[in-house]
């Protein structure tokens, strides 16, 4: 194995033999083979170490590693690959999915053809398909969807733009960037976050080149930093770094009391908006915390505020960014759709 090799596969488990051997199949049958996969043993209680050690005596490309005894946690364990990886490009794999036989050929390729980006991601579908609920197909339809840097770098705030282990990144841009970071946030949307706020070009190949695996057992199911709340949080600390809300008077979209939930992380940021756009003439005329509400007509006033649509429903983002285009309102420049 060379030195320095094209890739470092950054691959954390804790009690997965089960799924282990199908995922590191898939990333030894790789047809770029030019790579080194670190295993890394986050505590696991089961035999899945032993079994890696077992195919590391005969697999030079694989490397096992864990994570110490008080140092145990999925960022301690990611950041242990980062520290280790030997590649100046490292790609994320998680112990229960599938890589493509290309996946690694196609990103590596791309990565050529495109020195300045950063971020290199690809599609993914869930299985087994017969489990997967209507919120996770919406969420993967617009996901596999977010591809072009512009369309990563307006679409942020809505929600993960990237499923975690169908990234390849360059390694020395998000070290520079302290790596993954510990706290009550779901840790690779963080690190998205913080690419996007240092200026670093994220993507997507529009092609499907993982198989995502969907369990009610997935961390992100289960554990309270990627409950809908933390990403709440999560936005609204980025969004107030944001410097094209800092100028110009703030409108938000939605006057219902979920959207207004969250919307609150914000306000209490200290972002007030001048108004609550809705189109509910129930509510049109109403003030809320001394805001009124009103229709959307009152963004044609001249002066534009900038416009935060904070209305999650299935199609409403759709209807809302019709009626801003129509207001000559540019995405990216004057509103923004916040999940």
């Amino acid at each position: 194995m060379n030195s320095s090799p094209a890739v470092s596969i950054v691959l954390p488990y804790r009690d997965a033999r089960e799924t282990l051997p199908e995922a590191v199949g898939s990333a030894l049958a790789q047809t770029h083979g030019d790579f080194e996969l670190l295993a890394i043993d986050d505590g696991s209680r089961d035999d899945g170490p032993r079994w890696l050690q077992a195919i590391a005596a005969t697999e030079p490309r694989l490397r096992p590693l864990a994570t110490a005894a008080g140092e145990r946690g999925l960022v301690s364990a990611l950041n242990l690959g980062l520290r280790m990886a030997r590649s100046q490009w490292v790609a994320r794999m998680d112990a229960d999915d599938r890589m493509h036989p290309q996946r690694l050929q196609r990103q590596l390729a791309h990565a050529s053809s495109h020195p300045h980006w950063t971020l290199i991601a690809c599609q993914a579908r869930l299985f087994p398909e017969q489990i997967v609920q209507t919120g996770m197909r919406e969420y993967m339809r617009w996901q596999n969807a977010c591809l072009t840097p512009e369309q990563i770098a307006t679409e942020i705030y809505v929600e993960s733009p990237f499923v975690h282990p169908s990234v390849m990144f360059r390694r020395s841009h998000v070290l520079e960037l302290g790596g993954y970071r510990p706290g009550d946030f779901p840790e690779d949307y963080d690190l998205w976050l913080r690419l996007h706020r240092a200026g670093r070009i994220m993507g997507k190949l529009p092609e499907i080149l993982l198989d995502w695996r969907e369990s009610p057992q997935r961390l992100s199911r289960t554990d309270p930093r990627c409950s809908r709340q933390a990403f709440d949080r999560l936005r609204a600390r980025y969004l107030a770094t944001d410097p094209r809300l800092k100028d110009r008077p703030l409108a938000f979209w939605g006057a219902g009391k979920s959207t207004r939930q969250r919307a609150r992380h914000l306000m209490d940021l200290g972002y007030r908006p001048t108004a609550w756009i809705d189109i509910d003439p129930r509510k049109i005329g109403n003030r809320i915390d001394g805001i009124p509400v009103v229709p959307p007509a009152w963004l044609r006033q001249p002066g534009k505020p900038f416009v935060l649509g904070y209305v999650a429903r299935h199609g409403a983002r759709e209807i809302i960014s019709t009626r801003l285009i129509g207001m000559s309102y540019r995405q990216g420049q004057d509103w923004l759709m916040v999940g």
